[in-house]
């Protein structure tokens, strides 16, 4: 039953189970601070544009070429740009979560 009285729904009593679990093997979970949502949702923005940006840059640069060779190399260069990104994203996501 929840606090108003309402008996609890399935993903309620598997979520409680799931923080009965993290609490025995001791794995505490951490609230974010408003100053960190709000980095999270910038740092986000910021990542989006950039994939965006790359994105059209990699269109414009394809749709003058017509070099198979080529395409596949502006392909590896958009994948690798797309994962170093990521990463980027990832490693300033885990930097605002430990509040650096």
């Amino acid at each position: 039953m929840t606090n108003d009285g309402a008996p609890k729904s399935r993903l309620e009593l598997v979520m409680e189970k799931l923080r009965q679990q993290d609490e025995a093997k001791g794995i505490t979970q951490v609230s974010l601070t408003d100053a960190q949502r709000e980095a999270i949702a910038a740092a986000k923005k910021q990542y989006e544009a950039r994939v965006a940006q790359r994105r059209i840059m990699h269109q414009t640069a394809v749709s003058g070429t017509f070099d198979p060779a080529a395409i596949m190399e502006r392909e590896e260069e958009l994948r690798r740009d797309l994962a170093r990104f990521e990463r980027e994203h990832e490693e300033t996501l885990a930097g605002i979560r430990r509040g650096e």
